[in-house]
């Protein structure tokens, strides 16, 4: 069953339009069944969220389906909550060149539980979930060749974290004793490693870096002519 597309108004605005399909949540939801946690929809964007173990069958449904043929994979990312229990969560981005249809796909792991690979439905799905594991730590169970892609060899840790040292765990440098390019720990003093998720914006609990001097003097008289 081909569901209608709805046409964009023409002349609101000159930035290209996402396709966008009638009932698109109600349509998921009846497609996906128990694999669904939540559908959104968001300044023309639907966001869907589902259970880490139905990865592999949703993608296959939504790029089998004939209402959607969602049939390219455009990007795979995470997001990392460190307040969270399952801290980490996968972003799928899939598209539908025939109705210019967009749809982003979300679950949620941490950093021991792996997340199925879709490497078997998508081959560029290896060098996505590749930059996943090396930028985040997130496991990809059943990609071939899950190694670091960005970073160097011997290179410990994952940068994208939250919790990653700004300045590294090792710096290297050349060494006129050794007559070599050598490794070593960094021993800088690393500053805000610790996260309130409060917003400076906002106000927070404690003063900021700067900030000790106190509120600017007051006004001076305006001098009369």
């Amino acid at each position: 069953m081909n569901l209608p597309v709805v046409s964009p108004e023409v002349g609101v605005h000159s930035w290209p339009v996402h396709g966008q399909v009638a009932d698109m949540p109600a349509h998921l939801r009846g497609l996906l069944g128990d694999a669904v946690i939540d559908v959104s929809e968001h300044v023309g964007e639907t966001t869907l969220v589902v259970t880490r173990a139905s990865i592999v069958e949703v993608i296959t449904k939504l790029r089998d389906d004939p209402a959607l043929r969602l049939n390219q994979l455009l990007d795979i990312c995470g997001v990392d909550y460190p307040d969270r229990i399952e801290r980490f969560e996968v972003v799928y981005h899939l598209l539908s060149m025939a109705l210019n249809l967009r749809l982003r796909v979300k679950l949620s792991t941490d950093h021991r539980t792996p997340v199925p690979s879709l490497t078997g439905l998508y081959p560029v799905a290896g060098w996505y979930e590749r930059e996943t594991w090396d930028c985040y730590g997130v496991l990809f169970d059943g990609n071939p060749d899950l190694r670091r892609i960005l970073t160097d060899y011997g290179f410990e840790g994952h940068p994208f974290r939250k919790d990653f040292p700004l300045t590294g765990h090792v710096e290297i440098r050349y060494s006129e004793e050794h007559k070599r390019v050598v490794y070593e720990p960094v021993k800088l003093t690393q500053d805000f490693r610790n996260f309130d998720f409060l917003s400076p914006w906002e106000g927070t609990d404690y003063i900021l870096p700067g900030d000790e001097k106190g509120p600017p003097p007051p006004e001076r008289d305006k001098i009369r002519a």
